[in-house]
């Protein structure tokens, strides 16, 4: 993979391939869709599962949620499986796939307490 440079966020420093790749997903996961101006589509529907009650579906309406949210948003990866663990309080989504310029594999840990 070729290095990527990018800019963190927080701080504006530089940041390379993965650690921005992670903030890409982590950022558009937690954006609720309708909340950037000029790009009222972007981010995931996350946040109207709020209320709903934490069981199955639910889990796997959030999977849902995120692997169409990163498909459409973030090209550099390609996911093949999903898990999510931690309870209400602390949910954290595990997602496994690879890089698509390399075929390297791909794990990443998102927290999702902005999210839900």
């Amino acid at each position: 993979m070729t290095a990527y440079l990018g800019m963190n966020s927080r701080t504006g420093h530089a940041m390379t391939d993965m650690a921005h790749i992670k903030q890409s997903v982590a950022d558009i996961v937690c954006t609720p869709i309708g909340s950037r101006i000029q790009r009222r589509a972007y981010g995931s529907l996350i946040f109207s599962l709020l209320d709903n009650p934490q069981n199955p579906a639910t889990q796997l309406k959030v999977m849902s949620a995120i692997y169409s949210a990163v498909l459409q948003w973030e090209p550099r990866i390609a996911l093949s499986s999903i898990t999510l663990s931690g309870d209400d309080a602390h949910l954290a989504a595990r997602l496994i796939g690879r890089i698509s310029s390399s075929n390297h594999p791909l794990s990443l840990d998102i927290p999702l307490e902005a999210g839900l």
